[in-house]
C-alpha cells in the first residue's frame, strides 16, 4: 500500500469514474486502473463496482482512512516548510450559512493580511454535513452550533446567541413582543427535521417546560427557516444570526424567555493536535497571541460578531463578547 494507489482511490469517489479520476491527477486511466487492483490484492477486498459505478461497502471504508491519511501527509509537509518561515499551504473550512455571511468576510481578510500564503477552502452547510466531513478528513475544521456529540472532535466555543420566534404580519402570534415557551404548546410551527441539532435544542427545552412542539412543516435549512416564515408561510423558531438588526420589513422578533441560547463552536478532528511551539531560534511570526493559521486548521482570533442577541456567556465563552440589544449590557465580573 502507498500513497498513490490512497491518492487514486480518493480520486475515484471525487470523481466518480476511473477516467475522471485520472484527469484529475493528470496521468492515464490504466494507471489508475493498475494502482486501484493492486490495492484490491492487497486488502483482499473490492473497493470499486466496475458494474455498477462507485465505491463498495469496503472502499468507502478504506476511502475515509485515506483521506486522513493524505491531510495528515499534507499536514506534515506545511508544519515543516513552516517552522522557519511564513505560513502556507491550505486549508479546508466548513462553515454554517448563518454565521458564515458575517463571520467569514472579515475572517478572511484578516487571514489575507496576516497570513497571505494560506489558501483557504469555505464549505457552507448545516451542521449535519459538516460533520461528518471533518470526521473523514474532508474538512480541516469547522464552526457550526452545539449540541455535537461526538468524541473524535475537539470542540472550542466561540459565542452564543439568542433563540427567537419568527413571525410575519397576519400571523397569530405576530403582536406579542414575548411570548412563554408553555403557550408554544401544538402551535403549527416551521422546524428544522428530526435528528438536526437546531431542533434537538427545540426538543430539549419543550421537554423541560412539559410541552409539544407541533410542526407545521420541517425544513432542513435555517435560512431557508426565516425565509419561509418571512413569506408568511408560518412562524418559526431560528437563531438570532438568521435576522440581524439592520434586516427589516413586515415581520416581527418575538422573545421566548425559556429557550437556550445557540452555542457557536470551533471544532476539529481530535487525532490533529495543535502545532508545538517552534524553537527559540525560529523566526517570529508576525501572528497575533492566540492566533494559529496551519494546513490542518487555518484560523484567527475570532473577529467580535454584529448580529443583535449574540452575548457573552458569563465566564463560559468568552471568546468573543458583545453587547445583547434591548435589554442591559453585561458587566464584568
Amino acid at each position: 500500500m502507498d500513497v498513490r494507489q490512497l491518492s487514486t482511490l480518493v480520486a475515484i469517489a471525487d470523481h466518480g469514474t476511473f477516467s475522471a479520476a485520472a484527469r484529475a491527477l493528470y496521468t492515464v486511466q490504466s494507471n489508475v486502473s493498475s494502482h486501484i487492483a493492486r490495492l484490491e490484492k492487497e486488502l483482499g477486498v473490492i473497493l470499486v463496482d466496475r458494474a455498477q459505478g462507485g465505491l463498495t461497502d469496503d472502499g468507502a471504508r478504506v476511502v475515509e482512512r485515506a483521506r486522513r491519511i493524505l491531510n495528515e501527509i499534507d499536514d506534515i509537509t506545511a508544519d515543516m516548510s513552516s517552522r522557519h518561515e511564513d505560513v502556507s499551504g491550505q486549508t479546508r473550512l466548513g462553515v454554517i450559512g448563518t454565521t458564515a455571511r458575517w463571520l467569514i468576510p472579515p475572517f478572511l481578510a484578516r487571514l489575507g493580511d496576516e497570513h497571505p500564503n494560506v489558501r483557504v477552502i469555505v464549505q457552507e452547510g448545516a451542521t449535519s454535513s459538516i460533520v461528518p466531513n471533518v470526521l473523514s478528513g474532508q474538512l480541516n475544521g469547522a464552526i457550526v452550533h452545539l449540541p455535537v456529540d461526538d468524541p473524535e472532535l475537539t470542540i472550542e466555543p466561540l459565542f452564543a446567541e439568542d433563540l427567537l420566534l419568527l413571525a410575519a404580519d397576519g400571523h397569530p402570534l405576530a403582536d406579542r413582543d414575548e411570548i412563554p415557551l408553555a403557550e408554544l404548546h401544538e402551535v403549527p410551527l416551521l422546524l428544522p427535521p428530526p435528528g438536526a441539532a437546531l431542533r434537538r435544542v427545540l426538543e430539549r427545552a419543550a421537554a423541560s417546560t412539559g410541552i409539544t412542539l407541533r410542526a407545521q412543516a420541517e425544513v432542513d435549512g435555517v435560512r431557508l427557516l426565516a425565509s419561509l416564515a418571512f413569506d408568511g408561510f408560518g412562524a418559526a423558531i431560528v437563531p438570532a444570526t438568521a435576522v440581524p438588526t439592520w434586516l427589516q420589513g413586515s415581520f416581527h422578533r418575538i422573545t421566548v424567555p425559556e429557550l437556550p441560547r445557540r452555542v457557536v463552536t470551533l471544532f476539529r478532528s481530535a487525532d490533529r493536535p495543535p502545532r508545538p511551539p517552534p524553537p527559540p531560534h525560529s523566526k517570529p511570526s508576525a501572528r497575533s497571541p492566540g492566533t494559529r493559521v496551519s494546513d490542518s486548521t487555518a484560523s484567527t482570533s475570532t473577529p467580535q460578531p454584529s448580529p443583535s442577541h449574540a452575548r457573552r456567556d458569563r465566564g463560559r465563552y468568552c471568546r468573543t463578547r458583545v453587547r445583547r440589544q434591548h435589554r442591559e449590557p453585561l458587566h464584568r465580573s
